[in-house]
């Protein structure tokens, strides 16, 4: 099928799916973006065969997260759902995943590359949760952070929307390789570490090992979307900050 927003390439001879977010120069998760992924991850459901999806941005970065325009009040509801429904269908599937990161990888897509089993990245790539400089958050990372980083750095990264740079993120073990060139070491990890496994026991081992975060996503998600539609964006500062970020001037805080 012929996409828009995304291309996808075949690994492992068929046996695996990359997924490359192919709108630069920020491969933008906005609403066309995210429904195309869900139209592969719904594809995945009955071909048993998979061992491995793989996500990458085409250009010079993997994402600048999701679309900011999609965040105002109105559109935050029906915006959260589709995304975080990705997350759900990945869990469902327990597929290993494996993220190829270049450049900046900020917000939604910093939480897509962090909640996959294993992350290479370019030594000059950068990652950040800066949502809090928006005056919202991130309801992924704020669940799922904490099982890759710990709290205290999870905390760091929700709290300050500060800039990681690669050195840093593999010393908290955000990032698993760095390397000059994520795409290839992608295939040819999936290649040498997956390709003589049984797929079927992979999405067994997948399911083992993140039992406890996927029991957490399922359960807490639910609680911060629903934190963020209704309490968060019904707050002055909230609006104020996606507003000012739209209309490119300084946020006015009246912590309200």
């Amino acid at each position: 099928m012929s996409y828009s927003k995304i291309r996808v390439e075949a690994l492992l001879g068929g046996e695996g799916l990359h997924i490359v977010l192919d709108s630069p120069k920020g491969n933008v998760l906005d609403a066309a973006m995210m429904a195309e992924i869900h139209d592969v991850l719904e594809s995945c459901k009955p071909r048993k065969e998979l061992k491995v999806i793989g996500f990458s941005g085409a250009g010079a970065h993997f994402s600048f997260g999701a679309s900011v325009a999609e965040h105002v009040r109105e559109r935050a509801p029906s915006m959260l759902a589709s995304f975080h429904g990705m997350f759900y269908r990945l869990a469902d599937l327990a597929i290993p995943t494996v993220a190829a990161v270049q450049g900046r990888c900020l917000g939604g897509g910093m939480e897509l590359a962090m909640f996959c089993n294993l992350v290479l990245a370019h030594p000059k790539a950068v990652f950040s949760q800066p949502e809090i400089q928006l005056g919202v958050l991130p309801p992924v990372a704020s669940v799922i952070l904490p099982f890759k980083v710990g709290q205290a750095a999870a905390d760091d990264i929700n709290l300050t929307g500060r800039t990681v740079s690669c050195d840093e993120a593999k010393a908290l073990g955000l990032v698993d390789g760095i390397c000059e060139e994520p795409v290839a070491e992608l295939e040819a990890w999936a290649q040498r570490e997956l390709g003589p496994k049984s797929a079927s026991s992979l999405r067994f081992a997948v399911r083992a090992s993140r039992i406890g975060m996927y029991e957490a996503l399922r359960r807490q998600l639910p609680l911060v979307e629903r934190l963020y539609v209704e309490e968060l964006m019904a707050t002055q500062d909230a609006n104020e900050g996606i507003g000012a970020f739209l209309e490119k001037r300084k946020p006015v805080w009246t912590a309200e």
